[in-house]
């Protein structure tokens, strides 16, 4: 489309003399002019370019302007022709609706009446042309941005294709260092599996060693005393071997915590008895713990376990004495790396040797230990690190040799108080005395030795016992009318229902009974078990941890019996 073209003014008056006398006008101030004779002509001429329209209104009246009114409407988004509507003095109303008709349609119109002065119409024609090349101007920047938006679509196109080439490269070389990470994961991982189980069979052999060794021994002894002390070594030995496997259940972060709201300073401040026992006489503790100190939300025992693993390492890492300070801080709105939130610190700080650096990042490892053979098992700090990552807190280590170590346990705060009761460690190893005739209980246990071991147990706690080897076995005792006071059935067994089937099914038939399970691994048992509302005894357990279990069971029970 050309200049003179874009620049050109039309004239549409077909009667009398305003066309001629127009367009002359407008070619005397050298404006290119063409007078159109129909409304047919003069829709062509819009199409091939146009400055401006000069329009005699009675060249419209009456006449079909669908094809101008279409032209008008179908204009780019850029263009808004202006029309000059010459006028007459007719006011009649249907004139003026006609004609308020007409501007609606043509859109942009400048109504001039006639007789109109040479100068008004120039004038008027000037004004609609400068507007018309501002709106070409802007129709020159539409066009210049839409042919820069396609270079910048083709540079797109193009730096698109290469991002996926080089994507596609990226892709093949972090699958290839995948797969080689991979490779180097199963290695450590075939490697710590290696360490880990020569570690359990190097510790379980030993115990096993003193176990079927002293019992060998016993049928040869006569000596009360003697007899005695292999008794002592192969008890010992047991509880060696349940530490060791409670110690790897916390480190996998698989030992059954039972948290709670917990007073730091009043528990540890109850083990000062075991403290003492469990080291030299120029090992000095101290307790750090300010009043204001926050209760954490963790279980109590497992606490009071490794703050006696970490007290255990720093007595040994004092081959000449020195002081232990156990202290307390809180950490309002704490954060690092691994926590974030309100948190108290548990700090064990000793006096020792120190740690290497590389002694230092192993610490945690299972089975790792700078002691001499048979002085630890290397599973006390995997104890801690496991037991802190499960309890949602984190352990953090800060040592120099020569200058001690401090081994810190972030806890999260609890939102409600401690409750006033406590139980330590201590307390397992007071002796329970016993009743006669305390009830019936039904033992489910399949292995025959087991169940010989802890129907003697029973019977000792002053129970009646009745076995079954299996849980339909169980269900038949029930069903043939079979006074029983209480079920007590470990979780793995063969017959296609295990323990906690089992206790679904006894509550759906004799939910006065109280039921209490027992497993040598809870992991997934013990979920399904709360759901239940069942109880778990882990094993190993000792007789005095059997009778508590068997007594909260059916305390359970009677209290639930008596809210309902």
């Amino acid at each position: 489309m050309s200049t003179e073209l874009d620049q050109r003014v039309l004239v549409f008056a077909p009667i009398g003399r305003d066309g001629p006398a127009s367009a002359e006008l407008l070619r005397s101030t050298k404006l290119a002019t063409r007078v159109c004779a129909s409304l047919a002509e003069l829709v062509d001429e819009l199409s091939a370019g146009v400055g401006a329209v000069v329009v005699a209104e009675e060249g419209l009246f009456a006449k079909d302007t669908a094809g101008l009114t279409q032209w008008v409407a179908r204009q780019a988004a850029w263009s808004d022709l202006p029309f000059i509507v010459l006028t007459s003095h007719r006011e009649q109303p249907a004139v003026a609706a006609w004609r308020r008709n007409l501007v609606a349609a043509l859109r942009n119109v400048s109504l001039l009446e006639r007789p109109i002065q040479p100068i008004t119409l120039m004038s008027a024609v000037q004004s609609a042309l400068r507007a018309r090349r501002r709106q070409y101007e802007i129709r020159t920047l539409i066009e210049a941005r839409e042919q820069t938006a396609q270079q910048l679509e083709r540079l797109v196109v193009e730096r698109t294709r290469a991002l996926a080439e080089s994507n596609e490269q990226l892709r093949v070389e972090m699958a290839e260092r995948a797969r080689v990470e991979e490779t180097l994961r199963q290695a450590q991982k075939i490697e710590a599996i290696g360490r880990l189980t020569g570690g359990v069979a190097h510790d379980f052999n030993n115990l096993l060693m003193v176990i079927s060794g002293g019992l060998d021994m016993l049928d040869r002894q006569a000596d009360p005393a003697r007899r005695r002390r292999l008794m002592d070594g192969m008890i010992q030995a047991a509880q060696r071997g349940a530490s060791l496997t409670r110690q790897l259940l916390a480190f996998s972060r698989r030992q059954e915590l039972r948290p709670e709201p917990v007073d730091i300073a009043r528990q540890i401040g109850g083990m000062r008895e075991l403290l003492d026992r469990s080291l030299r006489g120029d090992v000095h503790v101290m307790f750090d713990f300010p009043d204001t100190l926050w209760p954490v939300e963790v279980d109590p025992g497992e606490l009071e376990l490794v703050v006696l693993n970490l007290a255990v390492n720093a007595r040994d890492a004092m081959p000449t004495g020195g002081t232990i300070v156990v202290r307390g801080e809180n950490l309002p709105n704490w954060k690092d790396d691994e926590v974030a939130g309100d948190y108290v610190r548990l700090s064990v700080v000793d006096t020792g040797t120190g740690m290497t650096d590389d002694v230092r990042l192993r610490v945690f490892e299972p089975f790792f230990t700078t002691k001499d053979i048979g002085k630890g098992s290397g599973l006390g700090l995997a104890q801690v690190y496991g037991f802190a990552k499960q309890s949602r807190g984190s352990v953090c280590i800060d040592s120099e040799v020569g200058r001690g170590t401090a081994i810190a346990l972030y806890l999260p705060r609890s939102e409600h108080a401690a409750s006033g009761r406590q139980h330590h460690l201590v307390d397992l190893h007071r002796p329970r005395l016993r009743h006669r005739d305390e009830g019936r209980i039904l033992l489910v246990e399949d292995d025959d030795e087991v169940a010989a071991l802890v129907s003697e147990m029973l019977r000792q706690l002053g129970y009646e016992v009745t076995r079954a080897a299996s849980a339909a076995a169980a269900l038949g005792a029930l069903a043939d009318g079979r006074a029983v006071d209480l079920v007590f059935s470990d979780v793995m067994m063969p017959g296609g229902m295990n323990g906690v089937e089992l206790a679904r099914e006894i509550q759906k038939r004799r939910s006065d009974v109280p039921i209490l399970l027992t497993s040598g691994y809870s992991g997934a048992a013990v979920h399904a078990a709360k759901e239940a509302g069942v109880r778990i005894l882990s094993k190993p357990y000792r007789i005095d941890e059997l009778a508590a279990a068997l007594d909260a069971a059916k305390a359970e029970t009677v209290w639930s019996g008596t809210g309902s």
